[in-house]
C-alpha cells in the first residue's frame, strides 16, 4: 500500500494517479483541497501541524497490505530576505514540512515495524543546498529532513524499513508553476540541458527507492546538474 502525504499538490497528485492506474492500492493524505479522481475511500483529510489530528490518524489507520510506503510529498513555502521574514510565517513552513512530517512518520512506523518492511521517501528540495535567497526557511526544513532521515533510518534498518530523502530540483510540476516566467528563464539558464525535468523523473526514483534495500538515510539530488 501506497500512502502519500500532500495528495491534492501538483507532486502528490501527479503520484497518486499514477499509482492508481497501475493497480496499486494507495491512501491520499490532504487537508485542504480535496484531489479530483479519486475515492472517498483512498482519501484521509488530515492537518499534519495538529497532534491530535496526527493521533487520530494513527488509531484509525488501518493497512491495505503489509507492505507500506509513505511518500511525503506535503509542504509550503514562504520566501522572504531574513532580515524582512515573518518569524510567525517562518515558523509555519517547519511546522508543516518537517514536523508535520515527522508525524505522519511516527505514525506510519509502528505499522512497518509489525511488519519487518517500510519504504519511507521524502521530498526534499536542491535549496536546501544552493543557497536561494529568500529560501531561509523551506531550505531550513528540507535540510533539517536530512539528519531526521539518518536518525529514523539507523532505528529501523533491522526491521527491513528504509527512508530516504530526493532531494528536487525544477519540474514542470508543483510550485515552479507560479514562477514569474523570467525568473523560470534564468533558472533554466543554470541548468545544463536548458529544460526544467519531467515529473517521470520523480516517479522512477520512487520505484528505485521502493525497489531498493541497501539505500538507507540518504539525499538524493535530482536537479538535472544545475549549476
Amino acid at each position: 500500500m501506497i500512502i502519500i502525504s500532500g495528495a491534492s499538490g501538483g507532486i502528490g497528485r501527479y503520484l497518486m494517479h499514477t499509482f492508481k492506474e497501475k493497480g496499486e492500492k494507495i491512501l491520499g493524505l490532504y487537508n485542504s483541497a480535496k484531489p479530483e479522481g479519486i475515492t472517498d475511500d483512498e482519501l484521509y483529510r488530515i492537518n499534519i501541524t495538529r497532534t491530535e489530528e496526527i493521533e487520530k490518524f494513527s488509531k484509525e489507520f488501518t493497512p491495505a497490505d503489509q507492505r507500506l510506503v509513505l511518500i511525503n510529498c506535503a509542504g509550503i513555502n514562504y520566501n522572504a530576505f531574513a532580515h524582512k521574514a515573518d518569524i510567525d510565517e517562518w515558523k509555519k513552513v517547519i511546522e508543516v514540512n518537517l514536523i508535520g512530517t515527522f508525524g505522519i512518520i511516527s505514525a506510519v512506523l509502528p505499522h512497518m515495524r509489525e511488519n519487518n518492511y517500510g519504504r519511507i521517501i521524502n521530498l526534499s528540495s536542491v535549496v536546501a543546498r544552493s543557497g536561494v535567497p529568500g529560501t531561509s526557511a523551506y531550505a531550513a526544513s528540507k535540510s533539517a529532513m536530512w539528519g531526521m532521515s539518518k536518525a529514523i533510518a539507523a532505528e529501523n534498518a533491522t526491521k527491513g524499513i528504509t527512508i530516504n530523502s530526493l532531494n528536487l530540483g525544477y519540474y514542470n510540476i508543483g510550485m515552479i508553476t507560479a514562477v514569474p516566467e523570467k525568473m523560470q528563464d534564468a533558472i533554466k539558464s543554470k541548468i545544463p540541458s536548458g529544460e526544467f525535468g519531467d515529473p517521470v523523473n520523480i516517479l522512477n526514483a520512487v520505484h528505485f527507492l521502493i525497489h531498493s534495500d541497501y539505500i538507507n538515510g540518504e539525499a538524493i539530488d535530482m536537479n538535472g546538474g544545475l549549476i
